[in-house]
């Protein structure tokens, strides 16, 4: 077989839509016989019926035989792992033969092979004849059965090569994972159907192409004849109110049954309509991955995706970068979720090479192209969760775009098309970017773009709504702007939002490691941890950013005033009768009331409760939008939105009377503190002993300041290796002490100036002022000191949480009252790095003594040092030592999203400057 042939398939069946038929089916899925050869040129007599294969291995199916101890995965996100040489593939080429033995039903006769994806060539016989071919890992392929099954024990096999000339078209920055990984079936379901059902002004069309008749019974529609059209009163279909409506299409040898949404999408005036409205896509991109099955992803993962999505107030998926199991698409229809479904095509890895042969624009690769093209198309056409069908992702440009475009713009004209690789949009409807920065997107909202050369392509663009198919990379801690970013969309009509990358961290489950990423596996070419790039870990634990991501994607907002709360609506297509109103009152992060607030379902003005006599103290209100009956996708009480307003600030605390500092050997003491008499660093805090704190201005690199070329600049800089020298012990009303912190080889530096004083209590007041000429951001304006690891367990404190927050990232952290352990203090990043920062402490009691922040500070205890952190490359090498190190921070530089777009707005970059940093240290 030739595995360099330029054709997409031989022996297949037309592509058809994925329907529940009541037609007989066999689900051919489980064990399956195996045998994994180095090359593509084993012998093809296993495909036999009496083949002796006693001596394979038993292998699950669907799965990738990677995962299951035969050969290893490899991951890159643009390289490709073979030569770039189409469509020649290398003879060390993977290749696994598969056999499965099956009984046929008494009076089963004909019948289809249907397998819904197999990574990258599979070859398939039935009892020893062959079947065809078929390329196109992630789309569905049927072959005819009927006239080489046999009454009794059938015998299918399937021959699957890793590499072939369709590999080229299949660069799609993740693990590269042959094999049949998705599910295998006998079925004499023979329909297609394509039912098209718009909707407008409370009234719905409704028609359909296929086989018998379409009966609604919900709308009293029965016997539709195919092309025939009625007009009927509807509910619409949409994310936030996901109408369905059962249907069946009952031809004389089967009956099919889907559910219907009715719905209509379409662009006027630049803008994006779903149903005559407005859409904002608040969406993010979503891998299929699963850390031990890689993307043989179970039903109920599935499930648990979309209601993940839905909890933390995403509406929008695009399917990056191939259709997803028709599964999904069935879930999107049922819970509520808008789908840009892309075409299993991405060619990256030729832009290495200047674009040259770039299968885009190979004449001889069309048929491939437009073969995936339409397999998507005809397999998904029926859902109305899907609003855009793409051409693909991180493709070039060519002539062969065309050809897929044309074809899917007459089969199914209800849809918009979607491509990013061509700034020229010459075969889309939207005008779609990656990672374009805070300032270009409001340009763009302004239809201030930078022009086209060819003049009309360039109004044609100007007149098309935009979105950002990718940004805000969600790679370790951060990403930073998503704020900024959802203002601008909000802001200007043409931004139809966009979609966060991506969902999941890619990570593969290892003995070793926890996870595993890029390299790990031994490859010769990879990407490290850039697969690590997801808003919920492998586990499918929600990280930060995804808990940042709900509070930005709110669908209702909160504007306080005097005496009242304003409740603003911003849903697209709902009103707020199905949430409930709560507003609580609390002191010191401890509730002291509250009450239940009656919102008008159009949302406006509500008088807020009177809380003059309250206790005194800091005092915030939150008003809470929670859901007011349980909903498909969450339980009644579900919080949706949430706002806070500070009602009362404590006055500033006095200073008792100053108590003096004493001698005592070679320590200054005061009360049970102590500090060395020569360094004057503290060494005993209410008797218990410490090192520090000593100005700090590192941090362990995060994802962003890796990729974005910050840490070089630190390192190179010797930010990481500072050293302290003391120029000045002395005592007034209490001890000062001068130091110069640099680093070797530079002559830039910072004076410190410690003035710690005693009324019981003990207080610093830290100045800092830098000394040379800094011309980069810093990572941290802060001190560390460290104590015995055994004296705390527990710190609570009163300030943002409960989660972490850097400056431009935490918007879902709220002021309160927040316990944690030191071990749950830890951000668990699968790639260690700068993580745990809670912001805005105004006290924070640990171990037996309470700082506070003079007004606030910002606040990590971890159980290993800055260094340890920063050498760490996954989570094992992380281990709890004897030390607690506490850092105490004023100011931290920004997260960004440089891993993969803008990093840090200049707002959040953090210049060496003069600071002064104000705490208390109390006995608890």
């Amino acid at each position: 077989m030739d595995l360099e042939t330029f054709s997409p398939g031989s022996g297949r069946l037309e592509p058809r839509a994925a329907l529940d038929s009541d037609a007989p089916a066999l689900d051919l899925n489980g064990t399956w016989r195996f045998r994994l050869s180095p090359t593509a040129n084993a012998p093809e007599d296993f495909a036999g019926p009496d083949y002796d294969d006693a001596a394979w291995d038993d292998l699950p199916v669907p799965s990738h035989w990677a995962l299951h101890g035969h050969g290893a995965p490899a991951y890159t996100n643009v390289s490709y792992p073979i030569p770039i040489d189409p469509p020649r593939v290398p003879d060390e080429n993977p290749t696994g033969d598969y056999r499965r033995a099956f009984d046929l039903p008494e009076g089963w006769t004909g019948g289809r092979l249907r397998f819904e994806g197999a990574e990258s060539f599979a070859r398939v016989w039935l009892n020893g004849h062959e079947l065809g071919f078929s390329t196109g890992s992630r789309l569905p392929v049927e072959y005819d059965a009927g006239p080489h099954l046999r009454p009794g024990r059938n015998v299918l096999a399937v021959r699957v090569h890793q590499w072939s000339a369709a590999t080229y078209l299949e660069d799609q920055d993740m693990w590269w994972l042959p094999g049949i990984f998705r599910d295998v079936t006998l079925t004499r379901s023979t329909a297609d159907v394509f039912v098209r059902a718009s909707y407008e002004d409370g009234r719905g069309t409704l028609s359909f192409d296929g086989p018998g008749t379409l009966s609604v019974p919900e709308l009293g529609v029965e016997g539709l004849e195919p092309g025939t059209e009625v007009t009927v009163e509807v509910e619409p279909w949409t994310a936030e109110t996901p109408r369905l409506y059962d249907a069946a299409v009952t031809a004389p040898e089967e009956t099919v049954r889907l559910r219907v949404g009715f719905r209509t999408i379409s662009i006027v005036d630049g803008v994006l309509l779903a149903n005559g409205r407005p859409l904002l896509l608040k969406g993010v991109n979503r891998h299929e991955f699963h850390p031990e099955h890689g993307r043989a992803v179970p039903y109920a993962t599935m499930r648990e995706d979309v209601l993940l999505m839905k909890r933390h107030n995403v509406n929008a998926v695009r399917t990056s970068h191939y259709p997803p199991h028709p599964a999904f698409l069935d879930l999107c229809d049922e819970l509520g979720l808008w789908v840009i479904d892309e075409c299993d095509l991405e060619t990256h890895g030729f832009g290495q090479v200047g674009w040259r042969a770039n299968p885009t624009d190979d004449p001889r690769y069309a048929d491939a192209l437009l073969d995936r093209m339409r397999r998507m198309v005809e397999r998904d056409k029926n859902h109305p969760s899907v609003i855009m069908w793409s051409l693909g992702n991180e493709a070039g440009v060519g002539r062969n775009l065309a050809v897929m475009a044309d074809w899917t713009r007459e089969r199914d004209p209800s849809r918009p098309l979607h491509y990013e690789g061509d700034r020229s949009c010459e075969h889309t409807d939207v005008y779609s970017r990656m990672y374009a920065s805070h300032d270009e997107v409001e340009a763009i909202g302004r239809h201030e773009e930078d022009p086209l050369e060819d003049a009309r392509l360039d109004e044609r663009r100007r007149g098309m709504p935009f979105l950002q198919c990718e940004y805000a990379h969600a790679m370790g801690n951060g990403p930073g702007g998503l704020a900024e970013y959802q203002e601008l969309f909000e802001r200007y009509p043409r931004l139809a939002g966009g979609f966060i990358w991506e969902w999941i961290d890619h990570g593969l489950a290892h003995p070793e490691y926890g996870y595993a990423y890029g390299g790990d596996y031994g490859e010769p070419v990879h990407d490290g941890n850039f697969v690590i790039d997801g808003l919920v870990f492998p586990d499918r634990t929600p990280s930060p950013g995804l808990i940042d991501l709900k509070k930005v994607f709110e669908p209702v907002r909160f504007e306080f005033g005097d005496g009242f709360v304003r409740v603003v609506n911003g849903y697209g297509f709902t009103d707020l009768s199905h949430l409930r109103f709560v507003a609580t009152v609390q002191v010191e992060g401890e509730t002291v009331a509250e009450h239940r607030l009656d919102v008008p379902a159009g949302g406006g003005e509500c008088k807020l409760p009177d809380t003059a006599a309250g206790p005194i103290g800091e005092c915030w209100l939150t008003v809470r939008a929670e859901l007011a009956a349980d909903q498909p996708w969450a339980e009644a009480g579900h919080e949706v939105a949430w706002g806070q307003a500070m009602l009362a600030r404590p006055e500033s605390r006095r200073v008792d009377t100053l108590l003096a500092f004493a001698r005592a050997g070679g320590e200054l003491t005061a009360g049970d503190c102590a500090f060395d008499a020569v360094t004057g660093r503290l060494v005993r805090l209410f008797g218990r002993e410490v090192d520090g704190p000593r100005l700090d201005l590192w941090r362990a690199p995060t994802d962003n300041d890796r990729y974005g070329g910050l840490e070089a600049t630190w390192r190179a800089l010797g930010l990481h290796r500072l050293t302290q020298r003391v120029d000045d012990v002395s005592l007034d009303d209490g001890l000062t002490v001068r130091t110069r912190v640099a680093p070797a080889a530079t002559d830039l530096g910072m004076w410190a100036t410690y003035r710690w004083t005693f009324d019981g209590g003990l207080r610093l007041l830290l100045d800092v002022e830098p000394e040379g000429e800094w011309r980069d951001p810093i990572p941290r304006i802060g001190v560390t000191m460290s104590l015995p690891g055994s004296v705390v367990d527990r710190v609570t404190w009163f300030g943002s949480g409960p989660g972490e927050a850097y400056p431009d990232t935490g918007m879902a952290a709220r002021t309160g009252r927040w316990s944690a352990t030191v071990e749950e203090l830890q951000t668990p990043y699968v790639y260690p790095q700068e993580n745990g920062h809670r912001a805005d402490v105004r006290w924070a009691e640990l171990g037996g003594f309470r700082v506070s922040g003079e007004p606030t500070f910002g606040l990590t205890a971890r159980r290993w040092s800055t260094a340890e952190l920063a050498a760490a490359r996954h989570r094992p090498d992380l281990v709890a030592g004897e030390r607690l190190y506490l850092h105490l921070d004023l100011a931290h530089q920004g997260i960004g999203t440089a891993t993969c777009g803008p990093g840090a707005l200049p707002g959040y970059n953090l210049m060496a400057r003069r600071a002064t940093l104000r705490l208390r240290f109390d006995p608890a």
